[in-house]
């Protein structure tokens, strides 16, 4: 029998582990690190809790004699890519790993791509996201969102609750951070957090940005479909994107971006 280890937690882990757990010969185990209470489990068998680095995972697919490793992990779960890519070379056990497509800026978008949240919260601090809205047709940001005589930014905050203490320092700055589970107390007074769960719908997040007077968004690129709506509800109302890019692979990581591609490699096909 084949064994497949997959490092889950995104919608894309589970469709895997469906497809896979419903091909004779193969023995699926799922693993969650635990980091979100109440996680949507995948069918078939599942590992919760972290393996304790790079060592507790290659001890693992070495104790239960795994031949296929693929990392679905959020595409900003560096820590685990690169325990994943250690623990595959230390094994020998082939890893593949699967992303979904980032997303992507397109016409009347106004999107300033950093590469950290270290970067976004400086842009932030300068000012520099009020010089450009996103459509030359819609109204700005400011006059769109703001509510009359509020000249702070008011910030759309969606990198989830651990980054919440880099951003909330910032002079000058309101923070709407959503977030699925609460983040560490205390919460400074002018941030207001908004527990919830995806997938968002672009009717809710156009009142959501116009209750709270929002004019400015930051994000990571995730990529995907169920939070994708607070884009195009920033492209309609004119709100300026600050984009955080993706984190860099390991080198020699094998990379492919669909459900499909990935279930035929780790079925031996591929």
């Amino acid at each position: 029998m084949r064994r497949v280890l997959i490092l889950g937690g995104t919608a894309e882990a589970r469709a895997l582990a469906a497809e896979l757990d419903a091909r004779p010969g193969l023995r699926v185990v799922s693993s969650l690190a635990g980091r979100v209470s109440n996680p949507r489990l995948p069918v078939g068998e599942v590992r919760e809790g972290g393996f304790g680095g790079a060592g507790g995972l290659a001890a693992y697919l070495a104790e239960e004699r795994i031949d296929a490793l693929v990392d679905a992990t959020h595409p900003f779960a560096q820590r685990m890519t690169a325990s994943a890519a250690t623990a595959s070379s230390a094994t020998g056990v082939p890893l593949l790993v699967l992303r979904r497509p980032g997303w992507q800026e397109g016409p009347g978008d106004a999107w300033h791509r950093v590469p950290s949240l270290h970067a976004a919260a400086d842009l932030l601090a300068t000012g520099a996201w009020l010089t450009t809205t996103a459509s030359t047709t819609a109204p700005t940001a400011m006059a769109t969102a703001s509510a009359p005589g509020v000249t702070e930014a008011r910030v759309f905050l969606t990198t989830g609750r651990r980054s919440l203490p880099v951003f909330a320092g910032l002079p000058g700055v309101w923070l709407l951070a959503r977030s699925v589970d609460p983040p560490e107390p205390p919460v400074p007074p002018h941030v207001h957090v908004l527990l919830a769960r995806g997938p968002y719908t672009l009717e809710g997040e156009r009142a959501l940005i116009r209750e709270h007077h929002l004019n400015v968004l930051v994000t990571k690129d995730s990529g995907g479909q169920l939070t994708a709506a607070k884009l195009t509800a920033a492209r309609e109302l004119g709100l300026p994107v600050i984009m955080v890019d993706r984190p860099p692979l390991p080198p020699g990581v094998r990379l492919v971006d669909t459900v499909a591609a990935a279930t035929a490699w780790a079925a031996g096909q591929g």
